[in-house]
Order: C-alpha cells, then sequence, then structure tokens
C-alpha cells in the first residue's frame, strides 16, 4: 500500500499538494541563508522536485491551472497597485521607457538571429519579439518591501503593457504571413475586437462591481466576485486575439478604485495570491527547466547563450537610458531593469505558437518549424536566467530603495506628530465604517495608532453595558485586522460622552476623532451643537463627523467644499494632510469648492503630491445649494466647518445639517472640525502644525505653507 503513495511522480492529489505546500514554505526558508530572494527558490525547487529534476512532481493540470492562476495573479494585483493619478501623470514617460524597452530588444535580437544564429529574417523578427516583452514577475519582491509607489514601479508596470501589446502583435503579424492569414480583414478583426474588449472591462466591469459591492459586503462572496471578473477579463482578452495577462491587467486598472489599497478585500486578494497562487505559479516555471538540454550539442548550447545574452544586455541597456535621461537614481535603475528583465508569460506563448507553425518538411520527413527544438531549449534556459538576474536585481534596487525611504522618515521623526485617531463607537451598525474611515484616513508614510473606544456612563457597575461595549470594540478589532492595522481597544466609565473622549483625548495625545451616526439618522442642528462644540472646545483634535450612506470603496468622488479664509486657521495642515491621504488611499476624484487663495495652495500641493482632482471657485454659501446639483448618486459630500468668531465661520454653516438630510440623503457626508485653539494659544501650537507638514514629505511644499503660518501668525 505505501509503494502505491510513493510511487513516482505522485500521484495521489493529497500527497501532491501536501509536498508543494512544504516546498512553498521551506524552499525560502533553506536559501535565506544564501540572500537568494524567495522568488529563485521556488524556481529552484521547480526544476528539482520536477519531471526534469528527481521526477516526485510532474507538470500535470493541477500545476498549469494553479500556474495560470497565479501569473494572472500578478498581473491583476499589478493593475490593482498602480497609483492612476501618478499613471496618468507619468504616462509619457511609461510609453517611453516601454517603446526603449521594446525597440532596442528587437534590434538587437533581429541582428542576433540573423547573423549570430543564421536564422531567416522572419524567424529573427519572431525570436527579437521575445526578448522585447516581459513579465513582471519580480513585482512581489517590490510589494514585499514596499515600494509599489515608487515612480520606477509606475512606469515599469506602464511599460510591461506596452511591451507585451507590440510584442504579441509582432506574433500575429509574423505568424500570419507566415500561414498566409494575413488579409484585409485581419486589421479590421483584431482592431475592433480589441476595442469591444477593452470597452466592456473599462466600462462594464466598475459598473457592474459598484453595483454588486453596495448591495453585498459578505466578505467571501466580494473575493469570489473579483476573482471571477479577472478571469472573465483574461477570456475576453483571448477572444479578442489578445494575450490573457492583458486582460487580468486591465480588469485591475478597472477595479482599481473600487479595491483601495487600504481595504480588507485588498488585504485578502494579496494573501491569498502571495500564499498559494503566486508560488505555484514559479514552481511551475522552474518544471519547465530541463539540465539535459546542454547534453544535446552544440548547438543548444549556443542558441542558449546568444539569447541570455541578447535578452539581458537589450534590456539593460534600455534601463541604463531610461536612468540617464529622465535622471533617476541608481537604484531605481535597478528597478527599472529589474522589473523589465524577466521573461515569462509572453516568451513562452511566442515559442509554443512559433514552435507549432509548420512551415514546410525536410528530406527525411521531419517537420521545418518557424521555431525549431534549439530555440524552445534555449528559451527555457533563457527563462531561468533572466528571471534569476532579475530577481538579484529587483531585490537589490527595492531594498535599498526602502532603506532610503527609511532614513529620510527617521531625519525628520523628532518633528512628525504621530497620527493618533480615536474612534468613539455606540452603535455596532457604524462599526466597520468608522474603523475603514479611519485607516483610509491614515497618513501612508506616517507613525499611526488607532484607538476604539466605548463609553459607559457612571454609576454602578452595569454587566449588560460592558458586555455590549465588549462586542463594540471586538467587532472593531477585527475590522481592523481584516486590513492588516491594529486598533487598539478603550472602555472607560465617565459621566457623558465629551467627558470621557476628552479624557482619553488628552491622556494619548489624540490628534483625529472619527465619529459617526447611522445610515438612516439625520443630522440634527443639537447633535452638531452639543458634541462638536464641545469636542472643539476640549479637545486639541480634527474631528470628523460621518454619516455612510454606502460602502466605502464604491464612492466615485468626493465634493470637498472649503469655507473662505480657510487657510488662515490653524487647523488648516491637519485636515489637508487628511484629505490628501483619503484621495491617495481610495483613488477617486476630488472636485474641491474653495475661494482662490485656498485653491492656490491646494494646487501647489498637487503639483508635487498628484491626485486626481478639479477645481472649482466657490464663495457664496448663501447659495450652498449649487452643489446639490453637481452631486451624483455615487458622489459623497465633504464639508469643512469652521466655529463662530473664527475667520473661516459663515452663518450658512448653520443650515448644513438640514441641506444634507434634504438633499444629500443617498450620499455619504463627512462633515471635518478643524483644531481650533484660542487666541493666546496659537503660537505654541502653530510649530505642532507646520510639523505635520512633513506627512506631504517634500520639503519645497512644506516651505510653501511654512511661508503661509508665518503670515497668518505675523
Amino acid at each position: 500500500m505505501l509503494s502505491l503513495f510513493l510511487k513516482f511522480p505522485l500521484e495521489n492529489p493529497v500527497l501532491i499538494f501536501s509536498v508543494i505546500l512544504f516546498i512553498i514554505l521551506m524552499a525560502p526558508m533553506f536559501l535565506h541563508r544564501f540572500k537568494i530572494p524567495d522568488l529563485i527558490g521556488l524556481i529552484l525547487a521547480g526544476a528539482l522536485f520536477g519531471p526534469n529534476g528527481l521526477g516526485i512532481l510532474s507538470k500535470d493540470s493541477s500545476i498549469e491551472l494553479f500556474g495560470k492562476v497565479g501569473l494572472l495573479y500578478i498581473m491583476f494585483t499589478a493593475g490593482l497597485d498602480i497609483d492612476l493619478a501618478d499613471l496618468k501623470k507619468n504616462f509619457n514617460k511609461s510609453l517611453y521607457f516601454g517603446l526603449l524597452t521594446f525597440l532596442i530588444p528587437m534590434i538587437m535580437g533581429t541582428v542576433a538571429g540573423v547573423y549570430l544564429l543564421g536564422f531567416s529574417w522572419p524567424t529573427s523578427v519572431l525570436l527579437a519579439s521575445m526578448f522585447a516583452s516581459h513579465t513582471l514577475i519580480t513585482y512581489p519582491i517590490v510589494s514585499k518591501y514596499g515600494v509599489t509607489k515608487n515612480r520606477a514601479v509606475n512606469i515599469s508596470i506602464g511599460a510591461t503593457v506596452v511591451t507585451c501589446l507590440l510584442a504579441l502583435l509582432v506574433l500575429a503579424i509574423i505568424v500570419g504571413a507566415s500561414t498566409g492569414e494575413i488579409n484585409r480583414y485581419f486589421w479590421f478583426k483584431l482592431g475592433l475586437s480589441t476595442l469591444v474588449f477593452v470597452g466592456i472591462v473599462v466600462i462594464l466591469f466598475p459598473a457592474i462591481g459598484r453595483w454588486f459591492f453596495k448591495r453585498y459586503e459578505d466578505n467571501v462572496a466580494q473575493y469570489i466576485f473579483v476573482l471571477a471578473l479577472v478571469f472573465l477579463a483574461s477570456f475576453l482578452a483571448k477572444l479578442a486575439g489578445l494575450e490573457d495577462v492583458i486582460g487580468a491587467f486591465l480588469a485591475g486598472l478597472a477595479l482599481n478604485r473600487l479595491i483601495p489599497g487600504t481595504s480588507a478585500l485588498m488585504n485578502r486578494i494579496d494573501f491569498v495570491g502571495n500564499a498559494l497562487f503566486i508560488p505555484f505559479f514559479l514552481i511551475g516555471v522552474g518544471m519547465l527547466v530541463d539540465y539535459r538540454i546542454f547534453l544535446g550539442g552544440w548547438d543548444s548550447l549556443w542558441v542558449a547563450l546568444v539569447m541570455c545574452v541578447v535578452a539581458t544586455t537589450a534590456k539593460y541597456v534600455a534601463a541604463l537610458v531610461t536612468e540617464k535621461t529622465l535622471h533617476y537614481t541608481r537604484d531605481e535603475g535597478r528597478l527599472l531593469f529589474g522589473l523589465s528583465n524577466a521573461q515569462a508569460a509572453a516568451t513562452l506563448a511566442a515559442i509554443m505558437v512559433g514552435y507549432q507553425v509548420v512551415l514546410g518538411t525536410n528530406a527525411d520527413g521531419s517537420p521545418i518549424r518557424l521555431l525549431d527544438d534549439n530555440v524552445l531549449n534555449g528559451t527555457i534556459v533563457m527563462i531561468l536566467v533572466t528571471c534569476t538576474i532579475a530577481s538579484l536585481v529587483t531585490q537589490k534596487g527595492a531594498q535599498n530603495v526602502a532603506l532610503a525611504e527609511l532614513a529620510e522618515e527617521e531625519l525628520v521623526d523628532n518633528s512628525k506628530v504621530e497620527d493618533r485617531i480615536l474612534i468613539p463607537l455606540s452603535n455596532n451598525e457604524t462599526v466597520e465604517n468608522l474603523v475603514n474611515l479611519g485607516v483610509t484616513l491614515k497618513s501612508p508614510k506616517a507613525k499611526a495608532t488607532m484607538m476604539a473606544l466605548s463609553i459607559i456612563k457612571s454609576g454602578r457597575v452595569d454587566a449588560a453595558a460592558e458586555k455590549r461595549s465588549s462586542l463594540l470594540l471586538e467587532t472593531a478589532a477585527k475590522t481592523a485586522a481584516a486590513t492588516d492595522n491594529i486598533i487598539h481597544q478603550l472602555m472607560r466609565y465617565d459621566t457623558n460622552v465629551v467627558s470621557g473622549i476628552k479624557h482619553v483625548a488628552d491622556e494619548h495625545k489624540i490628534t483625529d476623532i472619527v465619529l459617526g451616526l447611522r445610515k438612516e439618522s439625520d443630522i440634527s442642528h443639537t447633535f452638531l451643537g452639543d458634541l462638536a462644540e464641545g469636542i472643539l472646545a476640549k479637545c486639541a483634535t480634527t474631528t470628523f463627523v460621518y454619516r455612510p450612506a454606502q460602502p466605502l470603496p464604491t464612492v466615485r468622488r468626493y465634493i470637498v467644499v472649503i469655507p473662505e479664509r480657510a487657510e488662515l486657521e490653524i487647523g488648516f495642515p491637519y485636515w489637508l494632510v487628511r484629505i490628501w491621504s483619503l484621495a491617495r488611499n481610495t483613488g477617486c476624484k476630488m472636485l474641491f469648492y474653495a475661494s482662490t487663495a485656498v485653491l492656490d495652495i491646494l494646487k501647489e500641493v498637487k503639483a508635487k503630491h498628484t491626485i486626481h482632482a478639479e477645481f472649482n471657485e466657490f464663495t457664496v454659501w448663501d447659495d450652498f445649494l449649487i452643489i446639490s446639483r453637481e452631486i451624483r448618486e455615487d458622489d459623497a459630500l465633504l464639508v469643512i466647518m469652521s466655529r463662530r468668531n473664527c475667520p473661516s465661520y459663515s452663518r450658512q454653516m448653520t443650515f448644513i445639517p438640514s441641506y444634507m438630510n434634504r438633499y444629500f440623503q443617498k450620499n455619504n457626508c463627512i462633515l471635518v472640525y478643524p483644531v481650533q485653539m484660542g487666541i493666546g494659544e496659537e503660537d505654541s501650537n502653530a510649530f505642532r502644525s507646520i510639523s505635520v507638514l512633513d506627512h506631504f514629505e517634500e520639503e519645497d511644499l512644506a516651505t510653501v505653507l511654512r511661508r503661509l503660518f508665518r503670515k497668518n501668525r505675523g
């Protein structure tokens, strides 16, 4: 009986899965002592245990399936992680690098194919297209080091799409020309099918996703729904005559704003992909490696050597030229090269298609292929070599970039104000909404501590009240944990809510408070008057009053209304940092309505820290209902408030609650109460406000706002 289970290659599915899981667990751990990246460890493990190694595992349909899922996962998460505002800003740079890293390998590869390998021109061009394309196989490395927002990573992702599209186009042309399939309908069919495919994914997918997320909040259902869309997009891409990885990447871009990086859903997507699907893909790539090709004669070795040298050199030259012309750092240049050098998906597609094209037969009856056995063997070697080099270079670049960013943070650490966000809880229906908003408001580069507070009215010990409070705090902790965040649980007896919040805010040096209302609740004058006045009078914090109407990720745009002279108040930089964090973490478009003075500052901020924003001059608060004509169903309203006797106060602010109840009942609403100190306290606290500007990370931007505060204090 035991011999049946130990028969190689293994056939028992449970044992196969167990062995693969142990490989995923142990291979990186074993190779860490040699400073070999996890990615290479898994590829080498696949080569060792695969059919061309020890023969313990076979490359069966399950490996193929999970491997395909892993490849699509890499492209999908790359589309999700990309900053759309930065992508739009750096589009020309992405196109520039994409064309360089396509054309240079095409030229060098074609010349090498004709003059070094003696291939025909069509075969050489097809071979060169394999060098020109690349796969983001090293993307998990930059994700691990937390540098996915780096500009070099951003343009590399955009360049990947450019090279894959062009390489697949070359493949279609060469194969079509060799088989006589290119005719007057070829280009029309390809163009039309591509337009239909892009239209479906870019237009329909976000609409369907927003509809689904509004109605179904079950975590498992949302994850399955997203995966279904990814594979549907991949299938549609194949149907349109493109490669399925293009469909997965485009699905990631289409769902980008519905799945913020701070969301629980994004955390689950990353976890499952990095733990299971992506390792399966890497092990599958390793199984393609066959050491026996080195015993097949000089021809295979020569072809493999030329392919490895040309592919690596061409990609290096393209990355170096881009680094120098765009004035990137050396480590950013390493990221450009590392992310663009690995060959896998499109390369495998090209070799398989080219190998299957038979141009005729030899005298002995053997087929004459567009790409022969030597190229097939050389491709497998090239994949291993380029993936190894790319992994080592990417790890070096990502590690140095991450250390540089950490060093910059430490330089300003003494002047930074740590984010300390307090979320008072009173109703189980609002817990998830408030915690999700708190996570979204966090500054990405700042230290942050989140606290959930439940206040019990003072008096005799109330076991029932304590149990309710414990349940609220546990729900908050679970919600935060789902987004890979920790929230501290605080239970307090006090005479009233304001007093309890004040004491906690003082004890824990809270910088922000997030208050919530039920979805169906009206915002009353009494609520805003008593609670907001009490909080602002006693707590040196920025306060957010949040009434959710739909899940936070389904919001398309934020309508941000800012009063005149808001820039003159000490709390200005506090809420400005939060608004920018909200925009960066959600990817939503921000429509600012403010005076010219405020808009000028916001435009300077945007010039240094790109977000998707539109600026509109608005000063007539007597006609606040103009906003109601601009807002749409999936928009959220965010209003910056003030208090009497403060520079930005307007008497029309007293009517805003009734406006929200009447005209914005179906929209998420957030009222922001800035930090507003007494006159005697302003100078001592101005420096705390200035230090918050370091969250923006750009010294020249901080200088602009410092001038503003010096002017105000003067």
